[in-house]
């Protein structure tokens, strides 16, 4: 754990590209707000240069696609195709006119991917009865390796300062890190040890593949999905300690629950991570940061930075208000559609959220 504790409002330097303004990032947040065909929407870009402008030190898009049958959701942002260039030129562009630096998220929903959407059958790291998905080859692995980083190509060449890869909540890659399902018979699956080998793949590629300066972080959330405390402990320190990563971004629900594991419940989440060695490596953690006092806390509990999620919905300026005023709080929920609307969520988003957060909208 770092000794000494930083405050919200301090510039967050990493390893490569331009230190943070502050301590506060935009966690990446599906909206469903671009076009059917992964091209940048204007209420996307809107959600996002709102918060570019409302004092967030970070920000970062929602999950882009990086292969065309990987699109989860309806009006998905993507990045596996030059025709996105223009809308991430431009989406980049926004985002540093407001102060910020930018990170796009890289994703692909693997047996998530919606088959309506795409046209295609989903893919896993196995045959997946449940979903219908197909295991892919060691060769499609490779592929899908390389997909990665053109897409991270097409982020620096569109102006982002850098990329996250979505690693998290069950998705593709997270997928490969299920050691209950994924007993894959190549270098892909079984061990430990080749479970979380296309990370580190990926890393390789994308540091190789785009220039010194260009920012890597990578999103992992505990517990869930085929992924046990122990072993998303021992990824997490090997992230941090590999020295291609220039963030690690901890998803962890609620930062301060206890674990689901009962021989690590002494502790919240947070503290498990926190304590990990870290060298330059910067640790964000998010879940549940509703105000300035939760915030604050994570650093003294020993994060680097925190990552806001819903309180940035409800205030497009959460972080200018956090830093402002030690005692800011979200407005109450249930808030209202115009509330909302105000605050830059377009009729998709609101669509989404309305169908996704119970008791998140108020009932017209």
């Amino acid at each position: 754990m770092n000794t000494a504790i930083a405050s919200l409002s301090d510039p967050l330097t990493l390893p490569r590209g331009p230190a943070w303004g502050n301590r506060i990032a935009l966690a990446p947040l599906t909206n469903w707000q671009s076009h059917a065909d992964g091209t940048l929407g204007d209420d996307e870009y809107r959600w996002l240069t709102m918060r570019g402008r409302g004092g967030f030190g970070m920000v970062m898009t929602c999950a882009a696609h990086v292969q065309a049958g990987g699109q989860g959701f309806p009006g998905q942002l993507g990045a596996w195709h030059d025709k996105h260039l223009p809308g991430l030129t431009r989406l980049a562009q926004g985002l540093h006119a407001g102060g910020a630096v930018s990170c796009l998220q890289l994703q692909h929903s693997g047996r998530r991917s919606d088959r309506a959407l795409t046209g295609e059958q989903p893919v896993a790291p196995w045959d997946d009865a449940e979903t219908g998905a197909r295991a892919l080859s060691t060769a499609e692995v490779e592929q899908l390796v390389q997909d990665f980083t053109a897409a991270a190509v097409r982020a620096e060449r569109a102006g982002f300062h850098g990329v996250e890869l979505h690693g998290a909540h069950g998705y593709l890659l997270a997928q490969f890190l299920d050691g209950e399902h994924n007993q894959r018979s190549d270098r892909y699956g079984g061990s430990f040890d080749n479970r979380v080998r296309i990370l580190f793949e990926l890393a390789e590629g994308i540091r190789a593949a785009t220039g010194p300066q260009f920012q890597l972080g990578i999103r992992l959330s505990p517990e869930r999905f085929g992924v046990t405390l122990p072993e998303a402990l021992a990824l997490a320190q090997r992230v941090l300690a590999d020295g291609r990563f220039d963030f690690l971004d901890m998803s962890l629900w609620d930062c301060f629950k206890p674990p689901r594991d009962a021989d690590h419940a002494t502790q919240p989440l947070i503290a498990h991570f926190a304590a990990l060695p870290r060298g330059g490596t910067r640790l964000g953690v998010a879940g549940k940061i509703m105000d300035a006092a939760t915030a604050r806390r994570c650093l003294e509990s020993g994060a680097d930075f925190v990552l806001v999620g819903r309180g940035a919905m409800l205030h497009h300026d959460f972080a200018r208000r956090a830093l402002a005023d030690p005692d800011f709080r979200s407005a109450a929920l249930p808030v209202t559609r115009a509330h909302l609307q105000a605050e830059g969520l377009g009729p998709s988003f609101l669509q989404y959220v309305t169908a996704t957060w119970p008791n998140f909208v108020a009932a017209d």
